[in-house]
């Protein structure tokens, strides 16, 4: 069976956030298409958010490389006000532990385990960033033998260097994911 990750669509990802992807909202409205495309079909939808505590090891304050992003319960974590968010949606969220990064959706969320008690092995992947917590969740979905595609137009990079995306498309495209 086939599954939607909608990944970190949040708004200190987008225009105006603390740590905004240029053109960030433009993937909301391809990724309402596939929700409710997805929706439609009776197939699971995830979607990740960061979910930091103010004390994240991430932070350039304490001594990572980012601004203070996403922390748990302010505006700036919450989804894009335009997302469409189905009823039926699984809520994953990363990165919640002071001293623990995680880029993946599938870094201590137990992700994995339930999307095979309901038969997945197919997933289609979109949100942001994809040189960050696209590409990782691509690429431990691949390594837990999931297959993957990643939807191109639902997804914009960070690019802290000018190539930081396509160099992570042709990263997961090595992997085998297909791309559309």
């Amino acid at each position: 069976m086939k599954a939607l990750i909608v990944v970190d669509v949040q708004n200190d990802f987008c225009p105006g956030g603390a740590l905004a992807v240029t053109d960030g909202d433009k993937v909301v409205d391809p990724i309402n298409e596939l929700s409710k495309q997805f929706e439609a079909d009776g197939l699971p939808i995830i979607f990740t958010r960061d979910w930091h505590p103010a004390n994240h090891l991430s932070f350039k304050e304490n001594g990572g490389v980012w601004p203070p992003h996403c922390i748990a319960g302010t505006p700036g974590a919450a989804f894009h006000p335009n997302l469409y968010f189905p009823s039926v949606a699984f809520l994953v969220s990363k990165a919640t532990e002071p001293d623990m990064e995680a880029y993946s959706g599938f870094q201590g969320t137990g992700l994995a385990s339930w999307l095979r008690q309901i038969d997945v092995d197919e997933l289609v992947v979109a949100g942001l960033a994809t040189d960050y917590c696209v590409k990782n969740t691509v690429t431990d979905a691949i390594k837990l033998g999931f297959k993957v595609t990643l939807a191109l137009k639902a997804i914009k990079a960070v690019n802290v260097n000018p190539t930081d995306g396509e160099t992570a498309i042709n990263e997961m495209k090595s992997l085998g994911v297909q791309i559309v």
